[in-house]
Order: structure tokens, then C-alpha cells, then sequence
């Protein structure tokens, strides 16, 4: 078709090309206008997904699991109307389930124990029909794990009901951690209720102050004593009406030192002793906070025996003064002379005024020294030294002699004094040991006159034990003298003799002829015949002391 043909048809109908221009013009709007709405569809979709996806993500990040009965929407027609299940990444995880996310609520309650099972489909009920909230925490039968579950519905905005779901959470290490702290805290509470019997049940009171000397804690003891009393009246108030505990709770804070001190108290009418006491310490470890923890005993028993030991000291003391022949001093802690008899003024050649001074342990060394009546000593220093460490070392009485320059011997005796110190006791034994010098000189010449007779000797002493025996004897007899240096008895020596008398048919009744002969000196010689001797003839007598003598006599 030419050109001019297609002119001569628009001028020949014109308004019939405008029209199919105009139905041309808005079919090409029309397709412009649904691509631009498909392209923002497209986009809205797009947005959705990702949406979606996010939030699928974003369940799947926590750390919680889940199971959700998903409803179909009621506003959709949906011919199957099924209830969807979805059991997360999460929950598969937690449960440990051989599905995966494709698991059965079945599934997951198989591996509850069976009334936890039977729990949760109760709680699943009531949300399935009333939409009931639960939450409970069970375990789980392969690995123990605590799992809390909550059970809650969703609904949308325009009531349509979304969902139901369970939420699971793993509080294993909550759980435990709980339980232990439970465990923590019934043990606490056992010791605080132990430590309460502890302080509740001692016999005497005991408290405790705050950083500000207020009482905070006292025990049973406390409350009885202060009859349950309260506010200010539970102060321990002497019987001057000082508040005693508190002013030396005062003075143990202000010094961090412990301090004591005895009061006197009224109860039922009988006066007491009592002693007091309050120690400081750090609370809670810290520096800045000192509190105090107070005592009080009832010493009134230790205060009557205070005052009897110090009367029987008195007593004693008194005695020992009036004793002639032995000089006492006593020596106190302090090492001063605190009491002594005339009897060390004279023994010592002392003045008494001197005495009176109460001179030192050490003092009183250096005076003897000056007066040459202390024994010869290479380091005097030395010396005084060692006689000083007795007031802290002896536990007992020591007794030891001092050889004076002058000649005469001093009986010492040392012991630990009561009150504390030491007390000596001196006497003068030079005329003794010469007379025993002499004794023992005359029994030397008595033995050596024994032991040179011909004749066999034996000597008992009046307990019956033999007290000598000469080389005679032993040659006679053929004793050993081993056995006679045991101080055997008359009986036991008498029977070593049994040997020489075999041709005797009693040997019982014979030593019971020469015992008696012996012992009750019926005949003063009497005589025996043994094996080897033909005629023994036996003296006894007693001597003087007591002693038995018996001397055996060969014929010659």
C-alpha cells in the first residue's frame, strides 16, 4: 500500500485513525503501567524472602530450640486444614534426634522418661485447646541434660491464630550450678546453726561489737545473765554502775591490743569476781574495721584460792621463819629477796637492815663473793648466770652442796616457790659428814678386822638381807659372789648350801633346824656336819643395830 493511498484513507476518515491511535496510545500505557507494577511485585517478593529468611536465620541463631504446630490461615480456603509441624536446627542439636529437623514431636517425647512424657502431652493439651501457657524444666534419658520448655501461642494481629509453639531451652549448667548453690547454702546454713549451738551452749558469756562498740551478737549465757534485756540495760554494769565492758571494748579498739579487767557483780544477792575481756580483730579482713569480741569468766573460785594460797604461804613462810639450824630466803620473780629467817643472817654473816632492801638473786651473789663465803669458781660471771636461769627452768627441788672457802660445807636445796621465784633452804652439814667420816673410817677398820679372820663371817641387817660377807666365807662355802652382792636373804643363802649336805634324807626339815638356830638364837653354837667336814660349828648373835652376825668355825 502506497503512500498516498494511506494519506487518502486518514483524510477520507479521519476520526477513525484518531480513535485507533487514542486505543493504540493507552493498550501501550496499560502494558507500561502492569510491567511497572509486576517490577515493584517482584520486589516486594524479594523483600519478603529475604525477610524471611532473616528471620528464619535469626530463630535458628538462638540458642534456644524450638517445635511449632504451625495452623493453616482461616481466611485461606485450605481444604486439608493440617497443622503443620517444624522442629529448628537448634532443638535437632539440643535433643541430639536421629531426624533432624524432620522429627516428630513423637519423636522428641521419646526421649523423655515416660511421666515427663505424659507431663508435657498435658501441657501440650491445654495449650492445643485453652491456648494455656507452661514452662518446666525435665531431663533428657540418653545425656541427662536439663531442658527447660516453655509452651506459648502465637496469634496475629487480626486474632488468626498462627501457631503453637514450645520453646527448649538447655539449662544443664544453670540447673547445676543451682543445685550446687543450694548444696552451698544448706551447708552454710548447717555451720551457722552449728556455730549458733557452739556459742549458744558456752558456759560463760561471750559478745560481739560492731565497729562502733555497739553489741551486736551475744549467746545464751549473755541473755541470762542480762535476764533478756535490751536497748542500753544490755551493757554488763559493775557493781559501781560503770559499764565496764564497753569502756574496755573502748580502749582494746583505740589500742588494737587485748584488754582485761575484773569486776565485781551482784547476782542473787551473792557478790561475784568476774574478769573481763575484749579482743579487737579486722572485720572482713579489713583495716579500716575493727570490731571486738568480748568474754567474761567467773573467776570468784580462782579469787578464794588466790586468797587461801597466799595465807597458806604466809603460814608456811611463818614457820620456816621460827625453823633453827636452816636458813630459808625466798626469791621472787622479779629476783628479789621477798622473805627471809634469821637463820641466813647468821649463816651468811649478813646484816638484816641489808636483807630488808630486798637485795637481787644477783646482789645477793656478789655480797657472799665479797665476804669469800661463795665456793672457788674459775668465771664467777658465769656462775651467777647459771644460778639465775633456775628461776625460769626448775620444775623440781635440786639439792647440791657448796664447799666454802672457810671450810664448811652447805647443804643446798632449790625449789620452784608457788607465787613464782625460787626458794632456797641452806644448812650447815660440815658436823655431819665429819662425824660420818668418822663412822665410816670405824667401819672400814671393822670390815678390814672381819675380813681378816680366819673364821667364815655373814652379817644381816634387821630387814633380813646380808650386809657383809668375808673372803672366808666365800672360800668355804665356794659362793659366788655375785649372788651375795645381790643382798640375798638368810633363807635364799642358806639353800646355796644345800650342796655340801647330799647324804641328808630332808633337806626341809634341816634348814629349818639351822634357820631357827639362826634366827631365834635358841642355842649361841650349834653344829653341822657336811660332806667334806666332819665337825662345822655355827655362832650367831645379835649386835646392836639389830643386825644378825654368824661365823662358821672348821675343826683344826
Amino acid at each position: 500500500m502506497s503512500t498516498a493511498l494511506l494519506a487518502d484513507m486518514f483524510y477520507a476518515a479521519p476520526e477513525l485513525w484518531y480513535g485507533i491511535g487514542a486505543v493504540l496510545l493507552f493498550l501501550l500505557g496499560a502494558w507500561f503501567f502492569t510491567l511497572l507494577k509486576l517490577l515493584k511485585l517482584r520486589q516486594k517478593n524479594y523483600f519478603l524472602n529475604r525477610d524471611r529468611e532473616r528471620y528464619a536465620e535469626t530463630l535458628y541463631a538462638s540458642k534456644d530450640g524450638y517445635f511449632a504446630f504451625v495452623y493453616p490461615d482461616e481466611k485461606v480456603n485450605d481444604p486439608h486444614k493440617t497443622i503443620k509441624e517444624r522442629c529448628s536446627r537448634r532443638l535437632a542439636v539440643i535433643m541430639n534426634l536421629p531426624g533432624g529437623t524432620q522429627s516428630s514431636f513423637e519423636d522428641i517425647l521419646k526421649s523423655f522418661y515416660r511421666d515427663d512424657a505424659k507431663k508435657i502431652l498435658k501441657y501440650l493439651d491445654l495449650l492445643f485447646d485453652d491456648g494455656v501457657s507452661f514452662e518446666d524444666t525435665f531431663t533428657v534419658k540418653s545425656n541427662n541434660k536439663r531442658l527447660r520448655l516453655s509452651g506459648s501461642r502465637i496469634n496475629g494481629i487480626d486474632g488468626n491464630v498462627y501457631c503453637d509453639m514450645i520453646w527448649f531451652r538447655d539449662v544443664s549448667f544453670e540447673d547445676t550450678m543451682i543445685n550446687n548453690l543450694e548444696a552451698e547454702k544448706a551447708e552454710a546454713y548447717h555451720k551457722i546453726s552449728l556455730y549458733e549451738d557452739l556459742i549458744n551452749n558456752i558456759p560463760y558469756p561471750i559478745w560481739l561489737r560492731d565497729e562502733n562498740l555497739k553489741l551486736d551478737i551475744v549467746n545464751r549465757r549473755y541473755n541470762e545473765l542480762l535476764e533478756n534485756k535490751t536497748g542500753s540495760e544490755r551493757e554488763l554494769i559493775s557493781a559501781a554502775g560503770e559499764p565496764v565492758s564497753k569502756n574496755l571494748a573502748f580502749l582494746a579498739h583505740a589500742t588494737n591490743k587485748i584488754k582485761r579487767q575484773q569486776m565485781v557483780l551482784i547476782r542473787n544477792g551473792e557478790r561475784r569476781s568476774m574478769e573481763v575481756v575484749e579482743t579487737p580483730f579486722h572485720f572482713d579482713q579489713s583495716l579500716d574495721k575493727i570490731c571486738t569480741a568480748g568474754a567474761m569468766f567467773d573467776i570468784t573460785e580462782l579469787d578464794e584460792l588466790k586468797r587461801n594460797l597466799k595465807l597458806n604461804q604466809n603460814a608456811h613462810l611463818e614457820i620456816l621463819g621460827t625453823l633453827a639450824g636452816t636458813a630459808f630466803a625466798v626469791f621472787n620473780s622479779a629476783y628479789k629477796l621477798s622473805f627471809y629467817n634469821k637463820s641466813l643472817a647468821d649463816m651468811w654473816n649478813l646484816e638484816e637492815s641489808w636483807l630488808d632492801e630486798q637485795p637481787l638473786y644477783s646482789t645477793f651473789l656478789d655480797m657472799l663473793r665479797e665476804k669469800r663465803l661463795l665456793p672457788e669458781v674459775p668465771d664467777f660471771i658465769l656462775f651467777k648466770n647459771e644460778e639465775q636461769k633456775d628461776f625460769s627452768n626448775l620444775i623440781e627441788a635440786k639439792e647440791d652442796m657448796l664447799y666454802r672457802p672457810d671450810g664448811r660445807t652447805i647443804r643446798r636445796i632449790r625449789a620452784p616457790y608457788p607465787a613464782g621465784g625460787v626458794v632456797f633452804a641452806y644448812e650447815d652439814v660440815s658436823d655431819n659428814l665429819a662425824t660420818r667420816r668418822a663412822y665410816q673410817a670405824l667401819l672400814d677398820v671393822q670390815k678390814e678386822t672381819i675380813d681378816n679372820l680366819f673364821d667364815a663371817v655373814l652379817i644381816f641387817a634387821d630387814s633380813g638381807r646380808l650386809k657383809f660377807y668375808n673372803q672366808a666365807y666365800v672360800e668355804l662355802w665356794q659362793s659366788d659372789e655375785t649372788f651375795l652382792r645381790s643382798e640375798p636373804n638368810i633363807s635364799e643363802v642358806i639353800d646355796s648350801q644345800k650342796r655340801f649336805f647330799s647324804q641328808v634324807d630332808d633337806w626341809e626339815s634341816l634348814k629349818k633346824y639351822i634357820l631357827n638356830h639362826i634366827v631365834n638364837f635358841t642355842t649361841k653354837i650349834f653344829e653341822l656336819k657336811r660332806d667334806d667336814i666332819e665337825k662345822l660349828e655355827v655362832l650367831s648373835g645379835k649386835l646392836s643395830d639389830g643386825s644378825i652376825m654368824i661365823t662358821y668355825k672348821t675343826g683344826r
